[in-house]
């Protein structure tokens, strides 16, 4: 998974910090508006219904003393004086056009209409009777009259014939004014909002549409609650702040005036509001980005110049350019990282140093060690020959133990000057790999100590590959050494199984000896590594791998279910005999396998040439 750098991190932390911050204050102002604006309305119906109080108190007291006028009109006593009920409903026709009212009624002295006019039919003498005998019994100025969905406020006046005080009473005069669709549009002008007038359950005028009047929520805003407060409403699709005031006084149904603000006008400002903050919040999360951004680079490109020289010291640079100039911590970090580098370079290469000395030391001790055993052989053997007194057989068994120990001189020198050759100086060619491992069975057959070792060949593919046959050779005989020499004396069994896959060839070279002491086990290729040989080098395995990896190769080492040891060596194959020049990515040596885990039965030790 890779890893986000600190600068992107901080960067996104600080964009998603200022996207919170601009959010909440976007919810904060929106909340506080939504108050803000609930509040206004609220306080607008309150001085609504305030004005209309003070404009219905000034309206009753001049309607009022308008019925009062027109009860002491002398057409009106004249009127009341006729007998005939038909002869006051056609008199008072005239009255009833100079009141300018939308409800006249007269009655008698018996209690009994004897005149009715109204401007909208259905309002019948009846109702008119019943309305009239309520009022009587109530106290207040103004009384309300409903019929036929018309709502009247009345105004009962007596009518004398005479003073007030001392002529006797003619009858009452009843002057009623709708409340209609007209004086709702008058007091929505006035109060701003939209108004309903009800009687009961039932609204009578009111300046909402058709649709949203029969909407369940205003039937139950102007029917069931006697809660005068602001309440929010659902309308149709669209919101209100509703108050109510109460115009019945003590009459049973209750008329009240329902005035509703809307939120429309209120939410569009606040959408334009809220837009603007919208707006100032992604310019802000913008302008923070980039001055965050530019911050920001201040602050860590000393930290990615130091994560650069950490990568250059990972790879073995050591002389990385730094920045450490500053005074903060990241500048103090960056001279301790140049001075522990220093001492890192410094300690790296005195301690190259000693292991090159120390190599030196055991390379030295052991070519030493073996050329004077060597040499002590050849000088003893040299002084015998002297002798004149031995015979011919004897001169020739000390010949030969002359010769062996030049030829262990001679092998000696070749391994370590296998060393100092390079890749360029193989020569390769397009050779058989079953003539090559013979030739080196035959080698190792020279040695009398293994002419008692069975080795097996076989050859389960194609043989044919491109490699320097002398030097792979040379690689076979260290491997058949070894292995006859790890082999028990009198049941050695050493098998060599050449395959192929692919393009390349593998040869495997297994024993049956008692395998790898655990001692150098993990040591098992480098050089001068010897165990359990009175005259081994350590520089046979080392040899062998130096030789297959030139070829671009590998080898290692693996221990089968069935105790055998096996060498494996893989020789990159070529389709047809190419150049001498090779690049160098098909020459590059393989990795060489560690030893498995499977070898835990390898504690006896192996008398090899490792």
């Amino acid at each position: 998974m890779p890893r986000t750098k600190l600068r992107t991190r901080f960067l996104l932390s600080m964009v998603l910090i200022t996207a919170g911050l601009t959010a909440l204050s976007l919810l904060v102002v929106q909340h506080s508006m939504q108050s803000h604006v609930r509040e206004g309305i609220a306080q607008d119906l309150g001085n609504s219904v305030t004005t209309f109080q003070n404009f219905q108190h000034d309206r009753e007291i001049m309607l009022t003393r308008s019925a009062e006028l027109v009860a002491d009109l002398p057409i009106t006593r004249a009127i009341m004086t006729a007998p005939d009920p038909a002869t006051i409903q056609d008199a008072s026709r005239d009255v009833w056009q100079l009141t300018g009212s939308d409800l006249l009624v007269l009655v008698n002295r018996n209690s009994q209409v004897v005149a009715l006019h109204t401007k909208s039919a259905g309002f019948t003498r009846e109702a008119a009777q019943q309305y009239f005998q309520k009022s009587l019994n109530e106290e207040d100025s103004s009384h309300w009259w409903f019929g036929a969905h018309h709502l009247y406020q009345t105004f009962v006046q007596p009518v004398y014939f005479g003073s007030r005080t001392e002529g006797p009473l003619l009858g009452f005069l009843i002057i009623g004014y709708e409340i209609d669709s007209r004086l709702a549009r008058e007091v929505s002008k006035v109060s701003s909002s939209q108004v309903a007038f009800s009687y009961g359950s039932e609204i009578v005028a009111t300046t909402l549409t058709p649709a949203q009047s029969e909407s369940p929520a205003v039937g139950d805003l102007v029917a069931g609650s006697s809660h005068n407060g602001p309440r929010d409403v659902e309308v149709g699709q669209e919101k209100f702040l509703a108050t109510s005031l109460d115009l019945s006084g003590q009459q049973p149904t209750p008329v009240r005036l329902t005035v509703l603000g809307s939120y429309d006008q209120a939410a569009k400002f606040q959408d334009r509001l809220n837009r603007l903050l919208l707006l100032l919040g992604l310019t802000a999360v913008l302008i923070g980005t980039g001055l965050v951004f530019l911050i920001s680079h201040t602050f860590t490109r000393p930290l990615a110049s130091l994560v650069e020289g950490v990568r250059a010291l990972e790879y073995g640079d050591f002389y990385h350019p730094l920045d450490p100039r500053g005074s903060d911590e990241v500048a103090e970090l960056t001279s301790a990282f140049d001075r522990m580098r220093a001492s890192l370079l410094k300690t790296q290469q005195a301690l190259i140093e000693s292991e090159q000395l120390a190599t030196i030391g055991r390379m030295a001790s052991s070519i030493s060690h073996d050329l004077r055993h060597s040499l002590a052989a050849i000088v003893a053997n040299s002084e015998f020959l002297c002798d004149g007194r031995l015979t011919s057989t004897q001169r020739e068994e000390l010949y030969q133990e002359v010769r062996t120990g030049v030829n262990q001189m001679t092998d000696l020198i070749d391994s370590l000057l296998e060393f100092a050759r390079t890749r360029e100086s193989l020569s390769p060619t397009y050779a058989n790999v079953v003539e090559t491992v013979q030739r080196a069975m035959q080698a190792v057959r020279l040695h009398p100590r293994h002419q008692g070792t069975l080795i097996e060949v076989r050859n389960n593919g194609g043989s044919s590959a491109w490699f320097d046959p002398r030097k792979l050779e040379r690689a076979l005989y260290n491997l058949l050494l070894n292995a006859c020499e790890a082999a028990p004396g009198s049941e050695g069994r050493v098998q060599v199984t050449i395959d192929r896959t692919g393009a390349a060839v593998t040869i495997a070279v297994s024993d049956n000896g008692p395998g790898i002491a655990e001692p150098i086990r993990d040591r098992l290729f480098h050089p001068f590594v010897s165990y359990g040989k009175e005259n081994g080098t350590g520089l046979g395995l080392t040899v062998v791998q130096k030789i297959v990896q030139d070829h671009g190769g590998g080898v290692l080492m693996e221990r089968t279910s069935d105790a055998r040891t096996i060498f494996r060596i893989t020789i990159p194959g070529r389709s047809s005999p190419g150049s001498l020049e090779e690049s160098d990515d098909k020459l590059t040596p393989r990795r060489v396998v560690p030893v498995s885990s499977n070898r835990a039965s390898e504690n006896s030790i192996r008398h090899s040439d490792t």
